[in-house]
C-alpha cells in the first residue's frame, strides 16, 4: 500500500467525488483520513478506503510543509492551500 500521510488526492467515488482533500492520517480499518478546511475540518476527518481516492502529485505550497512538518493549521489556511493547488491543476 502506497503511503499517503501528507499527500493531496482526489475523491474518485462516493458523493464528494472529484473533491481536493488531504491526507492526514490513517485509522485501525486502513482507511485514509482526509480534510478540506470546509465540509471536513483538520479536527474532524474524513475516513475513506485507499481505492476510493486518487493520488496527486505533491504541492510545495507553506500550508501544506506546515502540515508535512506537524504544526497546527487553521481550517482557512489549508482551504487556501487546495484552491492554490487546484488553480495549478488547472493551468
Amino acid at each position: 500500500m502506497t503511503d499517503y500521510m501528507g499527500q493531496i488526492v482526489r475523491a474518485a467515488a462516493g458523493r464528494d467525488k472529484g473533491g481536493l482533500f488531504y491526507v492526514v492520517g490513517g485509522d485501525q480499518e486502513g482507511r485514509l483520513l482526509l480534510c478540506d478546511g470546509k465540509r471536513r475540518g483538520i479536527a474532524r476527518p474524513k475516513a475513506k478506503k485507499p481505492r476510493h481516492v486518487e493520488l496527486l502529485e505533491g504541492s510545495d505550497h507553506p500550508a501544506i510543509q506546515k502540515l508535512k512538518q506537524g504544526e497546527a493549521l487553521s481550517d482557512k489556511a489549508l482551504r487556501r492551500a487546495l484552491a492554490a493547488f487546484r488553480d495549478q491543476l488547472e493551468v
